[in-house]
Formats: structure tokens, C-alpha cells, sequence
């Protein structure tokens, strides 16, 4: 998410061609079938047909208010609506394991416009949006964002691994365990992203298994399947999912084939070389782009990037536009924009309600507020 300054950008591009299948003007895909796995480096669906995931960030069950934003200012079915106007066919649906756990009640001030929700527990609500979106034929990616639900992310938020002293690993564990249960008879649930932007110390290999990220990995990716094996297991990586240095030596192992993609994420840099689409492309070679030229055979997800809604801000802008022009060279790269949310949730640094610059809607997410940005999303599928 764009609290990015001092990372490490990161893009990962894939070089086989995937199909990404025919779309209807409003963004479904009408010939996919989930659930989904993978062949190589493609993502293949129930049908055989090669899937490219074309997604949008909707955060709020790892914030604050407990809830995705948005249901305080417009019905459910309307910020449906506008995902399918933008034209993709997934959402990476953001969680906190303070959410799963404690399933707060739900603030009236945060579902004002779905009465419907009123006195219900989060866990409800995010039920009923996952079945909304499924009947709406959008796939949903679960992404455990958080373990105490608040804005990420900073190396003092103590989020910074897949586990803290409030939310130990076998919590963190059974979590996933619970959620895939909950939702495996859902087939438009189609992957799990085990950990969100690992920091913190976090490694991948070495002697310190409390900071071993590989290894906790692998764990949560077998709890995971355990319960659902259909699902797909999206791996981050450390400093901030922007260094796969070392996955090539030691990948992750599942149980269950087919089912491993990995997920780097991918923000402008102050300072970055904005000279052309190379030079962008050089500077992710040692640490995402060199697995393309190794054995190791995953397909790769960018599960965030994203910009200002006006494309006005100068080398953020420039470098959104360079990030489109590698997609469309490139058309085999799944990916997420960060965010779709048009106003913030609660937490550090953030004020409730206020304008989301990043976002993708507008205040009362009933319209798209970066026609720019959609437009752009538009040409890489190679539409008009």
C-alpha cells in the first residue's frame, strides 16, 4: 500500500503468454471455471483455460472499523457494480486475525448504507460480501493483511511477521485453517495469500527459525490446503514482499501440486531511474526477474501497486505509466491494484472517511474517480 517511501520497488514479469479469456463489457469472464491451480508458470482454471488474475485491493477486515469500506456510503450491490465497470475479475479481500478471532460487532456508522448489516458481527458481513461477489462471478483472493487489525505497514506496527506475542504462529495456524474451512465450499474463493509484506527481520532460509519466513511458509501453506486443497497459496517475501532473492535455491514445498504462486508487490521509489521501460525493468532483475531465468516454474501475481487517482504527481506518475506500458509487453503478469476503497478506515495515520488518493472510486463509491487509471488498466488487456 502507498506507505512505501523507503522500500525497495519491486515487478515481477513473466514471460509466457497466458490467455486471459473473453470478457463482457462490465469485466466478467464468462468463460472461467473456478477453482483454479497452476501448470508451470500459467494459472489454469477447472476448464483447462489459462486465467491471468486481474484484481483490485478492497481493504476493511484488517482495519479498525472491522468491515470493507465503502458499505457506509453505498448498497453492496453498487460497489459490485463498479468493480465489474473496471473491468477485472477478482478482489484481494484483506484480513486481520484480530477480525477472525475476536468477530467484532460491527459499528452502525460503518454499514449506514446496507441496513441489512446493522447489529451484525464482522465475520457475517464479510460472508456476505464473499457470497455477493461470487454471484457476481468475481473470484476472491483472502490475504491475511494483518494479525492486529490496523493501517500497515511500519517496522514498529508489531505486524511485521505472521505472528506476534497477542497472535502467536499456532493461532495465526488455526486462523487459516478456520477461514479456508469456512469458505471451501465457496469455489469463487480461490486463493489464499499467507502473509502480507513480511518485515520486520524476517528471512528467507537461515539459522533463526522465529524469523524464517520459508519455513513458516511452507507451514501455512499445508494448514491451509489441509483444509481446502483447491485452493491456490500466494507467498510473499521479505522487505516488504520486495526481495525473492534465494527462492530459486530453496522454493516453497506444498503438499498439494499445482497450487504455489508467488506474489511480489511494487510502488515508485524516490530516485528511481524513470528513463524508459528498461531501465524499470533493469533495477527489479536481482531481485524478482532473475527467477525467469531459472527452473523454478511458479506464476507470479504483483498482489499490490498502485498511484494517486489523478495521475498528477509527478514520478509516481511517470513510473504507473512505465509499470502499464511492462504489463502490456508482457500480457502473461497477474496483478492487483491497491486500492479500490474511495475513503479511509481508521488506524495510524489515517482519518476515517477522509479521500483515499489512491483510491479507485470516489467518496461515494458509486463512481470511478480514476478514469485515467482504469483507462490505463483497459490497454493492457488490449482493449479500446
Amino acid at each position: 500500500m502507498p506507505m512505501k517511501s523507503a522500500r525497495i520497488l519491486v515487478l515481477s514479469l513473466c514471460s509466457i503468454v497466458l490467455s486471459f479469456g473473453a470478457l463482457q463489457a462490465r469485466g466478467q469472464n464468462t468463460t472461467l471455471v473456478p477453482p483454479l491451480h497452476t501448470q508451470g508458470r500459467q494459472i489454469i482454471d477447472a476448464a483447462g483455460h489459462a486465467v491471468r488474475l486481474t484484481s483490485v485491493n478492497w481493504y476493511g477486515f484488517d482495519q479498525k472499523e472491522f468491515v470493507v469500506g465503502g458499505l457506509d456510503h453505498a448498497p453492496l450491490q453498487a460497489i459490485i457494480e463498479q468493480i465489474h465497470q473496471i473491468g477485472v475479475n477478482s478482489v484481494r479481500l484483506p484480513w486481520a486475525n484480530e477480525t477472525l478471532e475476536h468477530d467484532p460487532l460491527v459499528t452502525d456508522y460503518a454499514v449506514a448504507a446496507n441496513p441489512q448489516f446493522k447489529g451484525k458481527h464482522a465475520m457475517a458481513i464479510m460472508d456476505s460480501v464473499i457470497a455477493a461477489l461470487a454471484r457476481a462471478h468475481i473470484m476472491v483472493i483472502l490475504d491475511n493483511h494483518m494479525s492486529r487489525a490496523d493501517w500497515c505497514c511500519s517496522e514498529t506496527d508489531d505486524n511485521g511477521l505472521w505472528y506476534n506475542l497477542e497472535y502467536p504462529e499456532n493461532q495465526w495456524l488455526a486462523d487459516w485453517q478456520s477461514i479456508a474451512t469456512r469458505y471451501r465450499n465457496q469455489p469463487w474463493v480461490v486463493a489464499a495469500d499467507l502473509r502480507n509484506e513480511l518485515r520486520s527481520g524476517s528471512t528467507w532460509g537461515g539459522p533463526d527459525p522465529k524469523l524464517d519466513w520459508h519455513a513458516a511458509a511452507e507451514r501455512g501453506g499445508k494448514a491451509v490446503l489441509a483444509a481446502n486443497p483447491s485452493l491456490l497459496i500466494m507467498v510473499e517475501s521479505p522487505d516488504y514482499s520486495t526481495n525473492f532473492t534465494g527462492f530459486d535455491k530453496l522454493p516453497v514445498t506444498l503438499p498439494v501440486a499445482h497450487r504455489l504462486v508467488y506474489s511480489p508487490h511494487a510502488y515508485y521509489v524516490e530516485g528511481q531511474d524513470l528513463s524508459n521501460v528498461e531501465a524499470l525493468k533493469q533495477a527489479y532483475e536481482t531481485r524478482v526477474l532473475f527467477l525467469l531465468h531459472t527452473e523454478t516454474e511458479t506464476p507470479l501475481w504483483v498482489g499490490e501497486f498502485g498511484a494517486c487517482q489523478s495521475l498528477d504527481c509527478g514520478g509516481n506518475s511517470v513510473w504507473l505509466k512505465l509499470f502499464i506500458r511492462l504489463l502490456q509487453q508482457n500480457p502473461a503478469i497477474s496483478w492487483s491494484y491497491w486500492p479500490l476503497n474511495g475513503t479511509q478506515s481508521s488506524g495510524i495515520g489515517r482519518k476515517y472517511n477522509t479521500v483515499e488518493d489512491y483510491g479507485l472510486l470516489s467518496t461515494d463509491y458509486q463512481h470511478i474517480a480514476a478514469p485515467k487509471i482504469v483507462e490505463l488498466f483497459r490497454t493492457i488487456e488490449g482493449q479500446p
